[in-house]
């Protein structure tokens, strides 16, 4: 079987850079959710060992795969119970954020990295090209997750911030929400047409902002 002739997300090329970065990605994202969890009180997580930096507490085989061969994919759900918060909506807020901003973090603390890799020469090793797939996958991960649909990061950040009413009208509807989601990120033209601006300006901007940022020290 020629292989090559497989459809992938990434050329076969990038793939070995791709699956470190998204396996670190989906890691340090489930890892922020659990331990955040974890320390405003919620045993949960901790409990069934997703308080942790191994990445096989957190990937799902099935949507690892997925996300190579069709760009899109997940990793375990970090199970929370909200009964354990002593401010359920606070907490609940912080615990969501918890995984993009985790991502956010990561490429930030990478940048500097692919910026003295630069200066030093380092391409010819693959240094650059695994960091700047590092930051790239973690910028959208950071994007991606901040979407205001179920089951997305975005979308339980806004079922703490409205009030008990409007949530319990969105939990009605929820089911309804995963069929958009799966229409949007699987139909093609739909993707182009609703989250291609998304991804086309918003990476780009938070790549040169991060860019500039440490371009001022390095």
């Amino acid at each position: 079987m020629d292989f090559t002739s497989l459809s992938l997300a990434y050329p076969w090329e990038q793939l070995p850079y791709a699956l470190f970065a998204i396996i670190l990605a989906f890691t340090i994202h489930e890892f922020a959710h659990a331990y955040v969890a974890y320390k405003f009180g919620d045993p949960t997580a901790y409990q069934q060992g997703r308080v942790t930096l191994n990445p096989v507490a957190h990937l799902d085989l099935f949507g690892f795969i997925l996300i190579i061969l069709a760009g899109i994919g997940w990793a375990k759900p970090v199970p929370v119970n909200r009964y354990y918060f002593k401010n359920p909506r606070l907490a609940g807020v912080l615990v969501s954020l918890a995984g993009p901003l985790s991502n956010l973090l990561l490429a930030f603390l990478c940048f500097p990295l692919l910026l003295l890799a630069d200066q030093f020469g380092l391409g010819y090793k693959g240094i650059i090209e695994l960091l700047f797939m590092i930051i790239k996958i973690n910028i959208v991960l950071f994007i991606f997750n901040l979407i205001p649909l179920p089951p997305l990061d975005g979308y339980r950040i806004i079922e703490d911030l409205v009030s008990n009413r409007t949530r319990a009208k969105m939990s009605q509807y929820e089911q309804y929400g995963i069929f958009i989601f799966l229409l949007i990120f699987l139909i093609p033209p739909l993707n182009k047409l609703l989250l291609g601006p998304l991804f086309q300006y918003l990476v780009p901007a938070i790549y040169r902002a991060l860019d500039t940022f440490w371009s001022l020290f390095l």
